[in-house]
């Protein structure tokens, strides 16, 4: 399954994590979801109109259509009871995983080599080989996963396109240095932590920042100097609701150093040892004061023996900070 085709398989909403601002990255799901029944109607998408000439967002100009976020919130099932809140997360969800996909093809549209209509053609040949060992034809294989063949062809585009990106801008240097910078990961360590989150206002200003990251120094202060537990200043300070557990207030779960959480959080975190506190830690959420609660000591691991996950999750990271730069400056326009 290619990276653009698992958009289609699921919602991130699906595993939507509630760790209050540490911020989990969704991944593509490892197995294939279940299938619905024939007379199946999503509570997410009951009301959404499948047209296609009506957009749901426009990104840079071009279309999502209300037909696209439908398919997508109709690729698998959902529970029939579902609040009216978590049914607009969903929905947000999916609008941004489409929003992602078409800044990612637009990219790759400008910046990866042009693909060779042969090898597209190559590409469907292969699969119907494929399909036809599998009793199967093309056709059904499109219906099954709610494509059009024009759907298709664009996929197999821009999987060429990721392809050709990938091996023009991640050499064999580039990959071991990663495998460096992020060994942590690699050798499978895993830290858990909680914290306390003063978390940004919408719409925060430079003003409401300073006088945040003063607060929260003093509250850090207040902890190290032992004024204070660092439980009682969960309990009196976070913003997050995790602070109401009774047996780990503030706790975010155990982590690893990639795609669980947001790369400064996960740093500090990893930085210190079981029982020490961080600095004040700034993430696009708010303010955070960390304490690792646990570490495992993990496996260690061979570049060598790893080199092509490396690359793969390489290229998961660079896809990752395609995301993050298009989104700076592109124009999204909610329709």
């Amino acid at each position: 399954m290619t990276r653009i085709q698992a958009i289609r398989w699921t919602l991130a909403a699906a595993a939507l994590w509630q760790g209050c601002g540490a911020g989990v990255d969704a991944q593509p799901p490892k197995t294939t979801p279940p299938a619905k029944q024939d007379n199946y109607v999503s509570p997410v998408s009951a009301n959404i109109p499948a047209a296609a000439d009506k957009p749901a967002v426009l990104v840079n100009g071009q279309m999502v259509s209300m037909a696209d976020v439908k398919a997508l919130l109709e690729a698998r099932p959902y529970p029939n009871v579902l609040k009216p809140d978590e049914i607009k997360a969903i929905r947000t969800e999916a609008i941004n995983m489409l929003v992602n996909d078409m800044l990612v093809r637009q990219y790759l549209a400008k910046n990866a080599p042009k693909v060779n209509p042969t090898d597209v053609d190559k590409e469907i040949r292969n699969l119907e080989d494929l399909l036809k060992k599998q009793n199967k034809t093309l056709k059904e294989m499109l219906k099954d996963n709610g494509q059009t063949m024009e759907q298709m062809q664009k996929d197999i585009v821009s999987r060429l396109q990721w392809q050709g990106y990938l091996k023009a801008c991640m050499s064999e240097e580039q990959a071991k240095k990663y495998y460096e910078d992020n060994k942590l990961f690699f050798d499978r360590v895993v830290v858990r932590a909680s914290h306390i989150l003063l978390k940004f206002p919408p719409n925060v200003t430079a003003e409401q920042k300073k006088t945040m990251l003063n607060q929260a120094e003093v509250i850090r202060q207040e902890i190290v100097t032992g004024k204070m537990t660092f439980d009682a200043a969960v309990a009196k300070y976070s913003q997050c609701p995790s602070k109401d557990s009774k047996e780990r207030p503030g706790d975010v779960g155990p982590f690893q150093y990639k795609f669980d959480v947001v790369d400064s959080f996960a740093k500090a975190a990893f930085s210190r040892k079981v029982g020490e506190i961080s600095g004040v830690v700034a993430t696009d959420y708010g303010y955070h004061i960390i304490k690792v609660t646990d570490r495992t000591q993990g496996q260690p691991s061979n570049f060598d023996n790893i080199k092509n996950e490396v690359k793969e999750i390489f290229g998961q990271d660079i896809y990752q900070m395609i995301i993050s730069q298009q989104r700076r400056d592109a124009k999204i326009e909610m329709q």
